[in-house]
């Protein structure tokens, strides 16, 4: 055997190992709202390396209702990129009902790239609270903002500028709408190749991979599946979920969600699926552009309505908010996520980052509306501009600004250029 097949095949058989491990931690989460007890792995547990993650996963599921009061908050934040993930827990006296019932807190922000190691504190604000699908009970997420000791939003608290514009009177009595698809590619550990993918090759061309089923054309269900049940249990408005063009990506969908909590629960829900992935041995991308060629990216339509676009004749409330779009492309797209422009190119069903355009059931087109929407005189349009590693407090607070506060010296657009 040659020495570079001795290589490949010994990554197959890791690969094969670290799946065997992720499938018996992931299957309590896949039957987390069937079934309160742990199933039993279908793989053969005489391995003594899957006994030892069957006893772990015991031990991570106890009730600990049974034996006390306490509970466990996880606090989760973004860190310094814009795009990663940070949490850590705390054990609280009782079970809470809402975030204003839970401490501050603080962390390091020099080591997440948030601050300096001369002053490197920075307060967590709890935000919004989900139920804990991996701990359970009584056990919660905490999604949370960050501040300066002094009170001030540092620069990556994105989520602060979006609340002062979701406040504005004007924005809140139109009670924006948001439904967001996030895209996602699941990539091999070792190599960070899309999940199925032959190492170093490639599978047949994109056709029979969108919604598709079968073992030859859906890679990381189990790891899909169980992330839809999580967010279920969690409480997070999820309203789906499906195969994507190129094989190895999926697709979920937030909403529809008011104002800023669309925000929070895709966020929540990013979150619980890096755990889930990181529980399956598999890496989570939100790059837009995985894997160059004749391949899909990866986006975040975001789909938008106000209460003048759901009433009859918003029709024509819809076109005027379009027109507003038109008016601050660029703007939207320097804030619409890191390389955009390599899946923005006008191919794989986008338009180029160059130009604007609508259509009715155009999804070429920046802006889509549908067939309901156009036939009905009212609805929502869908701004497929976003990539997959877009911040959504960004994106959907300044659809609503553009929209809705957007006009020449407004004094509440707080972000337009005049």
């Amino acid at each position: 055997m040659l020495e570079t097949e001795k290589s490949y095949a010994v990554l197959e058989e890791e690969l094969q190992r670290l799946q065997r491990i992720g499938v018996a931690l992931v299957l309590p989460l896949v039957n987390a709202v069937d079934s309160p007890a742990l199933p039993r792995s279908p793989i053969d547990l005489q391995d003594s390396e899957l006994k030892n993650m069957s006893t772990l996963s015991e031990l991570v599921n106890l009730k600990l209702g049974d034996v006390t009061d306490s509970i466990i908050a996880e606090y989760i934040w973004i860190g310094g990129s814009g795009t990663d993930m940070r949490s850590k827990a705390r054990t609280l006296p009782g079970p809470v009902k809402s975030p204003e019932e839970l401490p501050r807190w603080n962390y390091d922000g020099s080591s997440t790239g948030q601050a300096p190691g001369k002053d490197s504190e920075v307060i967590l604000y709890p935000q919004a609270i989900f139920r804990d699908p991996f701990r359970r009970g009584d056990n919660i997420l905490v999604i949370c903002d960050c501040y300066t000791p002094q009170g001030q939003p540092i620069p990556t608290n994105k989520r602060a500028a979006a609340a002062e514009i979701f406040s504005q009177i004007e924005v809140s009595e139109e009670e924006p709408w948001y439904g967001l698809e996030q895209e996602y590619t699941l990539l091999q550990k070792e190599v960070k190749w899309p999940l199925g993918w032959p190492i170093g090759g490639y599978p047949g061309p994109q056709g029979p991979y969108y919604c598709g089923v079968g073992v030859d054309k859906a890679w990381g269900r189990d790891i899909v599946d169980a992330h839809y049940k999580a967010c279920l249990y969690a409480g997070i408005q999820i309203g789906g979920i499906n195969g994507e063009v190129m094989p190895g990506q999926w697709e979920f969908q937030v909403g529809p969600a008011l104002g800023i909590s669309a925000g929070d629960q895709l966020w929540a829900a990013r979150y619980i699926l890096e755990r889930i992935t990181e529980i399956a041995g598999v890496v989570l991308s939100l790059d837009p552009k995985p894997v160059e060629g004749d391949w899909n990216g990866a986006g975040c339509h975001t789909n938008f309505s106000t209460k003048s676009m759901r009433k009859e004749g918003g029709f024509r409330v819809i076109k005027d908010a379009i027109e507003k779009l038109e008016k601050r492309h660029k703007a939207h797209i320097a804030a619409y996520g890191e390389g955009n422009e390599r899946r923005l190119t006008g191919k794989h069903e986008t338009a180029s980052m160059n130009t604007f355009s609508w259509g009715v059931a155009n999804r070429g087109a920046s802006i889509r509306v549908g067939r309901d929407t156009e036939a009905e005189g009212k609805g929502y349009f869908e701004d497929r501009r976003p990539a997959s590693n877009m911040d959504p407090y960004i994106v959907t607070s300044m659809i609503a600004e553009t929209t809705i506060l957007y006009q020449q010296n407004h004094p509440r657009c707080l972000t337009c250029q005049h």
